[in-house]
């Protein structure tokens, strides 16, 4: 049963979250509107479509991104305005222990955490494929794939390679593709240029060679001659050569690179399928889908590590009051994101575990939490 300081401490903690949600996302869509103005203004969206597609799903995005230090600062302002007003002091000298004063900023949390879980898994997904189908048609520039020799297993001993890939005009240069069976190369086919027809999903590939490798030669040389050891004839190695060869490729140019901000757009079912697809082709970008996918559940439990740290340090009554809790909560803010970011760069550039990478900061900002709750006043 909730008492009065309860409700009292819940409603004051979301009200003052929902209050800084509110205030940051409309300075960040009027920065973001000053931005995109000569981009809007050249788009042929209409202005329902620039609102309902771009604008409602970039508040959500954003207002999930960065509601764990929203609510960091919420917690420190609410709870530093209580310790001013002594009311931290008056609760603790009733009676009123430490660990109780704290649970219904727990209650609270668990609320946003609820929320901003279901955000995470369920809606935000959708939400970001909208807005980022939007930013494709009328924002985005060309992608360029920068990774030079490229190598993907598109199927079970089948290998494609490009030493280099132009995306804007779906051209890869210096293109093969192998087969192999049971450890050994079957076929190859060797082209100058390998060019993706987005309309039939095929590739013409230009100035080709195909090899084929038969799966009873035990020679090196071309053409039908006699084993003299086994008695037997050895068969024959084909090659075709050519100007220009349409064919059909399980391949296409995304499945080479794209926007590494698409992974916010696949829901749960699809990350975890494309993780798969990846690392059996051999993907470079593996690591980042792996953080993505983590970084679902690591941030909303990230408010719990907040609400801990925030309580302890700003129930405190110091000279100073909230401009002093203000700044320690930054240093902290930006410890936190610094650690994430340090994280997360050794997971995608490093082979650091990429669960180890999410998870790590809230572990280590948790054992500052005891720390710090620990040496608050009981």
């Amino acid at each position: 049963m909730l008492k009065t300081l309860d409700r009292y401490i819940i409603r004051q903690f979301l009200g003052t979250f929902f209050f800084i949600l509110v205030l940051i996302m409309a300075i960040a869509v009027v920065f973001d509107i000053s931005e995109k103005t000569e981009d809007f203004a050249k788009t042929s969206a209409s202005v329902l479509e620039i609102v309902v597609d771009y604008y409602v799903n970039f508040i959500l995005y954003y207002s999930n991104l960065f509601s764990g230090l929203l609510i960091f600062i919420a917690v420190l302002l609410f709870t530093s305005r209580m310790a001013g007003r002594s009311e931290v002091i008056a609760s603790l000298s009733s009676g009123v222990s430490f660990p109780r004063f704290m649970r219904p900023f727990f209650i609270a949390a668990t609320i946003l955490t609820a929320i901003s879980l279901y955000v995470n898994v369920f809606l935000l997904p959708h939400a970001n494929r909208t807005r980022l189908a939007f930013e494709k048609a009328h924002i985005w520039s060309t992608y360029k794939l920068e990774e030079n020799h490229v190598l993907r297993e598109i199927a079970p001993g089948e290998i494609v390679y490009f030493e280099t890939f132009d995306m804007p005009k779906l051209t890869g240069y210096r293109f093969s593709l192998e087969r192999w069976e049971n450890g050994a190369l079957r076929a190859k086919l060797l082209s100058d240029r390998a060019v993706y027809d987005s309309t039939t999903n095929r590739w013409t590939v230009h100035d080709y060679m195909i090899r084929e490798i038969p799966a009873d030669r035990d020679s090196l040389a071309q053409g039908a001659e006699l084993d003299t050891v086994k008695g037997t004839i050895v068969a024959q190695e084909r090659i075709r050569k050519g100007a220009v060869l349409d064919t059909t490729i399980a391949l296409k140019p995304s499945d080479l690179g794209q926007r590494l901000a698409i992974a916010a757009a696949l829901d749960r079912t699809e990350i975890a399928d494309f993780i798969r697809a990846e690392k059996a082709r051999g993907g470079s970008t593996v690591a980042y889908y792996e953080v993505e996918k983590e970084q679902r559940t690591a941030y909303p439990f990230a408010t719990y590590v907040f609400t801990l740290i925030g309580v302890s340090i700003a129930s405190r009554k110091v000279r100073g009051g909230t401009g002093v809790h203000l700044v320690l909560g930054v240093v902290l803010c930006l410890l936190y994101v610094f650690a994430m970011k340090m994280t997360t760069v050794a997971a995608t550039n490093s082979n650091f575990d990429p669960t180890l990478a999410v998870w790590l900061p809230n572990v280590l900002f948790g054992i500052v939490g005891l720390w710090i709750y620990a040496k608050a006043p009981k």
